[in-house]
């Protein structure tokens, strides 16, 4: 009987695990969930058949090699940067590795080793990336091999909150980690190229160059730009490629109303502020507006923001309660984006009666027999509940589905991967398919490239 080892029983694991517990009486494999708190690995098998849980310290070597030597497959379901450590141990004692994340530098000097060993490392099988990476690819190799050429890419990818538990002014819940939502964009410039030009947007015009998105049946979006899309021409074979763009998706009047927490530096997460713990939320604000012996702090922001009275930005602004001379920070040596994530918290992190929404928007331009044409790729997916959310599904289905795949010997390329060659994205695309992760496609005319204010270079 092969056996799976999963470090991590986080938010993403539910589904990963009832997954695998599904499949393993059929395919004979045990699953063992580790973490470092017992009671949340327990928590996490909820009884699963051929599931155990076990205490995990990934800080010790002699106790991390000993678990992982009795496995034949390790799934790290860890916050990234804990993920070479796991390599490192995969690889001394051979065994396969699967992560959701994004390949680092570290794990990419590996692949050497890795390939040596005839070991298979795969990365970035979650959503985004992963679902994003096969789902691109199938199409992109699909419009190659009829002898098309591609020119041009965009890539959206969103966390949302359901249509039925959207109830507030801002559209927007934390369906995932809220210091990435609050951090997004920083330390570094938005870099893409359009129509063979290169384009940067620094994190001060970031959320004012926005691209709009109408998906059927759930109305339009928006999109800003993410760090570097133009490191996907290499990944995807698209170095003579006219456009490539990569998005993170909200719903429209999302990033102008961000803006303002920018544009006040709220955001920053570069200092700290003196007396955090006791300051109040109304304190908070001020700290950002110039001195004023009459104005309140209201119209000084109003006046600092150029916003009337009457805007629904302000009345976005009110609903956060930023306003608030009782209720403190209460985070010691606090940096603004901390401040804020926790003003933010409680107005938007999910009920238990609310779902989480993903959605993914592909635009292929490309030619063909000399016609040029565009493909539009979309998919949608709804959470089930506060413990099966969208998000848990469209991570841990593939994470598990590509799990599977390596210990059948289905996928048995050995490198250090991410999902983006046929033997990969195939069948797990078919499988996430039969689970109900679908992408609807239709021909549209290519018009070029329409992001970020029209088609002129």
């Amino acid at each position: 009987m092969q056996q799976i080892l999963i470090i991590g029983a986080g938010k993403s694991t539910a589904v990963l695990i009832r997954y695998l517990s599904e499949k393993s009486s059929e395919e004979n494999f045990t699953i063992c969930v580790a973490d470092k708190e017992l009671s949340l690995a327990k928590r996490a098998i909820k009884n699963h058949e051929n599931c155990t849980a076990i205490s995990f310290d990934i800080f010790n070597s002699e106790h991390r090699e000993k678990h992982i030597a009795a496995m034949d497959i390790v799934i790290s379901m860890l916050p990234a940067r804990f993920h070479i450590k796991i390599a490192k141990t995969c690889l001394k004692l051979k065994k396969n590795l699967v992560t959701a994340s994004y390949i680092s530098k570290e794990m990419k000097a590996l692949a050497t080793e890795v390939k040596e060993a005839g070991l298979i490392f795969m990365n970035e099988i979650g959503v985004d990336p992963g679902i994003d990476h096969m789902s691109a690819m199938q199409v992109i190799d699909r419009i190659r091999n009829a002898g098309g050429q591609m020119l041009m890419f965009e890539s959206f990818c969103g966390g949302l909150v359901a249509p039925e538990s959207d109830n507030n002014l801002w559209n927007y819940k934390f369906t995932w980690n809220p210091r990435n939502v609050v951090v997004a964009g920083q330390g570094g410039v938005a870099k893409f190229i359009q129509e063979g030009k290169y384009k940067y947007i620094p994190y001060h015009r970031l959320f004012r160059r926005t691209e709009f998105l109408d998906i059927e049946g759930y109305g339009r979006f928006e999109a800003y730009a993410n760090r570097n899309s133009l490191d996907y021409r290499e990944a995807y074979g698209l170095h003579d490629i006219l456009t490539l763009y990569r998005g993170t998706v909200r719903r429209v009047g999302y990033s102008r109303a961000w803006n303002m927490f920018v544009q006040l530096g709220m955001t920053d997460d570069s200092f700290t502020m003196e007396d955090s713990e006791n300051m109040t939320y109304r304190e908070f604000v001020n700290s950002f507006l110039p001195y004023s012996p009459t104005d309140s702090v209201e119209l000084k922001l109003r006046h600092n923001l150029k916003i009337d009275q009457d805007d629904i930005m302000w009345e976005k602004l009110l609903e956060l309660d930023l306003f608030n001379n009782h209720k403190t920070i209460g985070i010691e040596s606090a940096t603004p984006a901390q401040a804020l994530q926790k003003i933010l918290e409680e107005k938007w992190l999910l009920s238990s009666e609310d779902k989480d929404m993903i959605v993914m928007y592909h635009k292929f331009g490309y030619q063909l027999n000399g016609e040029k044409k565009q493909i539009d790729s979309t998919m949608v997916c709804i959470g089930k509940d506060q413990t099966e959310t969208a998000m848990a599904k469209t991570v841990g289905l593939p994470v598990g589905i590509a799990a599977r795949k390596i210990l059948k010997k289905e996928i048995n390329t050995p490198g250090v991967h991410l999902p983006i060659s046929k033997e990969v994205y195939q069948p797990i695309l078919e499988e996430l398919q039969e689970n109900g992760i679908i992408f609807k496609e239709k021909q549209t005319n290519y018009l070029g490239y329409n992001a970020i204010g029209g088609v002129s270079n």
